[in-house]
């Protein structure tokens, strides 16, 4: 069983979350690398949140589109991006918000 790892990017749905994984691929010719990225719908027991990464392999169809199942994750990305995004800093940088008025006729 191939185990794939991926990060979540919704969790809209009940009892599943969207992982999305990332694939780095290099061209047979010219040899530059590139991503791919796919999603996959997964079966989610653990009630996960939006930046856990994630471990998943096949399992039986819960659904039409739902054939995936968690095997463990992790937790350690939530914290940085929450504290990021509460600060105004990302990555050192400050974040300035411009509001733009609309004029009404």
């Amino acid at each position: 069983m191939k185990i794939f790892k991926g990060k979540v990017i919704s969790t809209k749905m009940k009892n599943t979350a969207t992982i999305l994984v990332d694939s780095t691929f290099m061209h047979r010719l010219y040899g530059k690398r590139f991503t791919r990225s796919k999603k996959y719908h997964v079966h989610d027991e653990y009630g996960l949140k939006i930046g856990e990464v994630v471990n998943f392999v096949a399992s039986k169809p819960y659904s039409k589109i739902i054939k995936w199942k968690v095997i463990n994750y992790k937790t350690e990305n939530i914290l940085k991006n929450s504290v990021a995004k509460e600060s105004g800093n990302v990555k050192g940088r400050k974040i300035n918000v411009v509001q733009k008025k609309v004029n009404k006729k």
